[in-house]
């Protein structure tokens, strides 16, 4: 099946809950509305001509002048049958959160961590949401683009001197 005919069939399903449809090189992206996003998942999974049983990826993207801010971007392939999606779901910044797909693909689970962690987006309902990339007391969101480059200023991570002391050999073991 084709990705716009799949598209199609989403769109069928959940009328209301799709905001667009677009197609760029053969790529398919379907962006909807957070609240079913489990609802239109579980229909991708459980649909035997659709059947997407491979979560390949899922990220968080960040448009700071756009509202709503934040997407979460799904791509979904089948094994089976061989055709891909891509599902985006519109976050806003005051109540960045959407519900956790970990139920459907438990390889989500460590993706959403990523996406929590990176963008301060919850995902409601996941099993372990704690950070993945960043220690725990880290302050802040690093890949939201009004994060600062050089970090929170007067803020220092506490593990620093043992990060920097395990470096010390990178020049002499031509590390780079």
């Amino acid at each position: 099946m084709e990705p716009l005919e799949i598209a199609e069939k989403i769109k069928n399903k959940f009328l209301q809950e799709i905001l667009d449809i677009s197609q760029f090189r053969d790529q398919v992206s379907v962006t909807i509305k957070r609240d079913k996003i489990i609802d239109i998942c579980r229909y991708l999974y459980e649909d035997p001509d659709i059947r997407m049983d491979f979560l390949s990826d899922l990220c968080g993207v960040d448009y700071p002048e756009r509202k709503p801010r934040f997407e979460i971007v799904y791509n979904l392939c089948s094994l089976k049958h061989g055709h891909r999606i891509r599902i985006k779901a519109l976050i806003p910044e005051d109540n960045p959160s959407i519900d956790s797909v970990v139920s459907i693909w438990s390889s989500a689970n460590w993706h959403e961590r990523e996406a929590c962690d990176m963008f301060g987006i919850v995902f409601n309902g996941h099993p372990d949401l704690r950070r993945i990339l960043m220690p725990e007391e880290w302050s802040g969101f690093p890949l939201r683009k009004n994060y600062p480059l050089q970090g929170i200023e007067g803020w220092e991570y506490k593990g620093f001197k043992e990060v920097k002391e395990m470096h010390t050999h990178d020049d002499e073991w031509n590390i780079k």
